[in-house]
């Protein structure tokens, strides 16, 4: 790996602003699919659920197959604009023209047809965002040497995925779905659909352009492939593949994310169904969750990199993840007991409290894993001489693709299971349904994310190690660099 030029390990605000915002037009577009997609075509179009959820399910697989290659071919990439920038301008265009085509299908088209459509575009959504997503995160770890400076720097952008998702969803709510005297809930009424994939489809353009624009000045400083580096190939995908995966501290974080990520797929494919249904919550009361939302991404983004000065890494995620596991399920439990219902006093803000500490748990979790990812990568250069930002974080989410895919069929199966109606009105959906919806979206969910705070505990790297490695890698240099 060549030297890059020499620049501080403390990043300007424009730079740390700048590579964050590429994430939230990242969440405008997946966390549509996630959460609004199922909706749309079986509640709205009146296609199965079963259908939709093998829809989506396949588009993660297939794009879960493409992560790890486009981050091989990105750490291998040469040319003037670095290895990650020539990918994240590419790649915009087709990200918003599937995008608007998701909720946009043409009309005629019986429920099958709708079904193949769905799964069609869906995999050209997640397959160009990969080419933007892959090198995108890789060039947040390879911004910053310094331990807890890659954690501000994560800390944007997870901040910007909440700000991504929760204005997408309150503009949504707001002036695309409001409530009506027809539909009490808007998300079921069809005629905004068609405004509503247009308008982010737009949106997302131009983040995503502004990300790849705004760093660009950070080129220069990036490491840079060595001059005797072999172009990408097949046998060099695989090799980079083996090399990351001898690291054991990667691999428990893959293991752990997998089990993160079943609970998280189960959870957002039946977030609008619980809300909607079991809670009988109107579209435009949905809005105000952003206020939960924002309360726990804000903590997390003020805090995450002080926890990981005083309580390390290591710890951070254990914790973060047992409470994200665990959180999200306690107002369900009371639902169940009858502790809560849906006519309770001040239900709304107890679940938008609950929200807050949930957002704080998962964000907190999200910015310690991906910084954990960078010292991962020194790891390997100082054991294989290569960094390898791009398969590192292509193959953690490899794992998390197959493990949403199961769970987004899991909760399309869900449906399907305990025979939830197409095309349901809240207030008239059976009561023995509702509460295995509750039973599945509580306790159920939340096992699989007690089982990653368990796998996240096998994780090793801690400041000393940290330290010892970079102060390896210094010295490397040092010797190295007469040489070139």
């Amino acid at each position: 790996m060549a030297t890059a030029p020499a620049t501080a390990d403390r990043l300007t605000l424009k730079t740390k602003l700048a590579f964050g915002v590429g994430s939230a037009a990242e969440t405008i577009a997946l966390f549509a699919i996630s959460s609004y997609a199922l909706l749309f075509y079986n509640q709205v179009l009146g296609v199965k659920a079963i259908w939709v959820g093998a829809a989506i399910s396949a588009s993660l697989m297939l794009d879960g197959l493409i992560e790890p290659i486009v981050g091989s071919w990105s750490d291998r990439t040469t040319s003037k604009w670095g290895r990650r920038h020539p990918w994240m301008f590419v790649a915009p265009i087709p990200i918003a023209l599937s995008f608007y085509a998701i909720f946009n299908p043409p009309n005629g088209l019986d429920a099958f047809g709708l079904s193949i459509w769905c799964g069609v575009m869906v995999t050209l959504l997640r397959q160009s965002m990969t080419f933007f997503h892959t090198p995108h995160l890789a060039l947040g770890g390879e911004l910053s040497p310094h331990y807890t400076e890659r954690s501000k720097v994560m800390a944007y952008n997870s901040f910007f995925t909440w700000a991504g998702g929760s204005s997408m969803s309150y503009i949504a709510l707001t002036f695309f779905f409001p409530k009506s005297a027809e539909f009490h809930n808007g998300l079921l009424n069809p005629a905004p659909w068609p405004h509503f994939g247009l308008t982010m489809s737009l949106v997302v353009l131009a983040i995503l352009f502004s990300s790849a624009w705004f760093t660009r000045d950070r080129i220069p400083f990036l490491p840079k492939p060595a001059p005797d580096t072999p172009k990408f190939s097949p046998a060099e995908f695989f090799k980079d593949v083996a090399k990351a995966l001898t690291n054991i501290n990667y691999v428990w974080l893959l293991v752990g994310y997998f089990f993160l990520s079943m609970m998280i797929g189960l959870r957002e494919g039946l977030r609008l169904y619980v809300y909607s249904f079991y809670w009988g919550i109107s579209s435009s009361d949905l809005r105000l969750f952003i206020i939960g939302s924002f309360a726990g991404y804000l903590a997390a983004f003020l805090f995450a990199a002080r926890l990981h000065g005083r309580f390390d890494k290591k710890r951070t995620i254990i914790w973060s993840a047992l409470a994200y596991g665990v959180i999200p399920a306690i107002p369900i439990v009371l639902g169940q007991m009858g502790i809560l219902h849906a006519k309770t006093p001040g239900l709304l803000p107890i679940l938008i409290g609950f929200a807050a500490f949930a957002y704080l748990a998962v964000s907190i979790l999200s910015i310690s894993v991906m910084s954990a990812l960078a010292d991962v990568a020194d790891e390997n250069e100082l054991k294989h001489g290569v960094r390898q930002e791009g398969i590192l974080y292509s193959t953690r989410a490899l794992a998390a693709k197959f493990d949403q895919a199961l769970g987004g069929f899991l909760a399309a199966s869900v449906i399907t299971l305990i025979n939830f109606p197409a095309k349901a009105k809240p207030g008239h959906v059976d009561e023995d349904t509702l509460f295995n919806l509750a039973l599945w979206d509580g306790a159920l969910a939340a096992i699989p994310g007690v089982i990653a705070a368990l796998c996240y505990g096998r994780y090793r790297i801690n400041k000393a190690s940290y330290d010892a490695t970079r102060a390896a890698l210094v010295e490397r240099r040092a010797l190295a660099a007469p040489a070139q």
